[in-house]
């Protein structure tokens, strides 16, 4: 068993939307090919660990979504399916606003840090992060464990997603979380 640090013992592993749907053409071009494989190295960390990891599962109300329920896509991606403290269904960004409630259970367990990591970085991840921040916990925001796609502004602009995940990431670092690398990650859960 690994043990960790200090300002972990009080911290749960939030994975956001890892799931068989974002690997579906139609969201367009996405950046960080590795995201998936730093976000497995937390999950296993952590649950090598015994820290608490909650999977949140983005569950699309649209039936023509990849994300919607009863799809393959909907599934988690090999290496973060599997034991959970806790795992989520939404229907919005924040998984502050899915079933079970992550508040009270957060709460209830007498958890104060979040470590957020998955996809999207600007939207589901970011939004959580931020309502994390903004309800009281310690949020470490995983950058490398998370990526997007490009977007396009409203005049056909099309603004790539390293660019979108690097302003997500300088938006979000020291006003509602500590932005930190997986490996910065691993060190705090120590051999």
């Amino acid at each position: 068993m690994l043990t960790y640090s200090k300002d972990m013992q009080n911290a749960a592993l939030i994975v956001i939307d890892v799931q068989n749907g974002f690997d579906d053409p139609r969201w367009g071009a996405r950046n960080n090919p590795q995201c998936e494989s730093h976000i497995i190295a937390a999950v296993d960390a952590w649950r090598n660990a015994d820290l608490p990891v909650v999977l949140v599962r983005h569950d699309s109300t649209s039936p023509t979504s990849p994300l919607a329920p009863g799809q393959p896509g909907n599934d988690f991606k090999p290496g973060v399916a599997g034991t959970a403290a806790l795992t989520i269904s939404k229907h919005t960004n924040s998984a502050f606003y899915g079933d079970p409630s992550l508040e009270s259970w957060l709460r209830d367990n007498g958890i104060t840090d979040v470590v957020i990591c998955g996809i999207t970085t600007d939207h589901c991840c970011s939004t959580t992060a931020r309502m994390a921040a903004n309800l009281g916990f310690t949020v470490w925001f995983v950058g490398d464990a998370t990526h997007t796609f490009d977007r396009t502004l409203p005049d056909g602009t099309i603004i790539g997603a390293d660019e979108v995940a690097r302003v997500n990431m300088a938006s979000l670092h020291d006003e509602f979380a500590t932005v930190i690398t997986t490996a910065q990650l691993l060190e705090k859960i120590e051999a």
